[in-house]
């Protein structure tokens, strides 16, 4: 506890924040200072980086999907490990010294999340083992982030958005914040924070990867900046019938992972696809994440309120023909991805969320939107490992 008091009575701490998303890609690390806390909150980025995980490792995660009790508590501490070289290497790269930071905030990896939309029990489970992260770096981590909130009736996700409407909300804009990782999600931040909300729009790069390994034979494949999604012609019929999801049809607070949109869903669709226009259905895909993004905005965000821009993050950022989909659609709002101007760039928006999630943590402020989660009231989230 005097570690802890020590690290609060700064007035700004040193925190690195990691996260390992849907997608599986890789680890993003980010080394902010944290002034204050709270609404006073203010955040500079030292440090970002993004470490892919080797073809083995993204095997080994995938594997943990339909895997056994001892394949997850084995992989639990071995990914525990990565995270903490991770978050070494990241010192070691930027020229920062380790001893110089005070936190670590984990996401984890995902590899199991029950929402109310799925038949079971509310439930999710994250590995990346904390105790590990926090034995080998030596730093107070913070980590298993959703159980509370999911404790307190809601569904563990987005979590984001209260870090979206700290750094982001600016006085007199409606600004939505459109994250493209492995699931689309979007948080709508005005200044006034009881008008924050926000939900997981659908899919978005778990289905798009996982389509392009199946296209180009390679495990860890991608569709690098859009390249292969440009090359297909998009599927009208199938198009329509991407469309009657039964999860876009769901109003928020809301949110999905792979048990809706991972690799059945993809692997349906191509079984039932002629096996030599895949490109074709790939830039169907594209097409439909870009159409599910927009008509959530049309039934469930425009109804509420306007918004006068979108900013972009996440991976899908970086897929020019997605984006190219989503400036088209929406027309006469602004859309462009998030840049260093805003003070955190697309990349490193997740990891340095994680940071400020840790410090809230650690001040004892509940830091989950109920508009966002269903939670039945705000609660404090994450475990604390000294």
């Amino acid at each position: 506890m005097d570690r802890l008091r020590a690290i609060l009575e700064k007035p700004r701490r040193r925190v690195i924040g990691l996260m390992s998303g849907t997608s599986v890609d890789g680890v993003d690390a980010a080394l902010v200072e944290v002034e204050a806390q709270g609404v006073a909150t203010r955040v500079r980025l030292v440090a970002h980086r993004s470490y892919p995980y080797s073809a083995a490792t993204q095997a080994r995660i995938h594997a943990l999907f339909e895997g056994s009790v001892r394949d997850v508590c084995e992989m639990n501490f071995v990914l525990g490990g990565i995270l903490a070289e991770a978050a070494l290497r990241l010192c070691r790269d930027s020229g920062e010294d380790m001893e110089t930071v005070d936190l670590i905030g984990s996401h984890g990896q995902t590899v199991c999340h029950i929402t109310p939309q799925i038949e079971g029990v509310n439930s999710t489970l994250q590995i990346g083992e904390g105790a590990v992260i926090a034995e080998r770096t030596g730093r107070v981590t913070v980590c298993d982030f959703r159980p509370r909130d999911i404790a307190a009736g809601g569904s563990g996700a987005p979590l984001v958005p209260y870090v979206d409407w700290l750094l982001f909300r600016r006085s007199g804009r409606v600004r939505a914040l459109q994250n493209l990782g492995g699931i689309a999600n979007v948080t709508v931040v005005t200044e006034d924070p009881s008008g924050v909300f926000a939900f997981d729009t659908g899919p978005c790069n778990m289905v798009l990867d996982d389509l392009a390994r199946r296209v180009t034979g390679e495990p860890t494949a991608m569709d690098q900046d859009g390249k292969l999604s440009a090359l297909g012609r998009v599927d009208a019929r199938l198009l329509e019938v991407l469309h009657r999801h039964p999860y876009l049809e769901v109003a928020p607070p809301k949110s999905t992972g792979r048990e809706v949109f991972g690799r059945a869903f993809t692997q349906k669709l191509a079984d039932h696809y002629d096996p030599d226009r895949l490109l074709d259905l790939l830039a169907t895909l594209c097409r439909f994440v870009a159409e599910s993004i927009r008509d959530a905005y049309r039934h469930h965000v425009e109804p509420r309120r306007g918004v006068d821009e979108v900013l972009l993050s996440g991976g899908g950022a970086h897929n020019r023909t997605l984006v190219a989909h989503l400036v088209e659609l929406f027309g006469a709002v602004p859309v462009r991805v998030l840049d260093t101007g805003e003070g955190v760039p697309s990349d490193a928006k997740e990891a340095v969320a994680f940071a400020v999630l840790a410090n809230e943590t650690v001040h004892g402020i509940a830091a989950n939107l109920p508009g966002a989660t269903g939670a039945r009231h705000p609660v404090v989230l994450g475990k604390v490992i000294p």
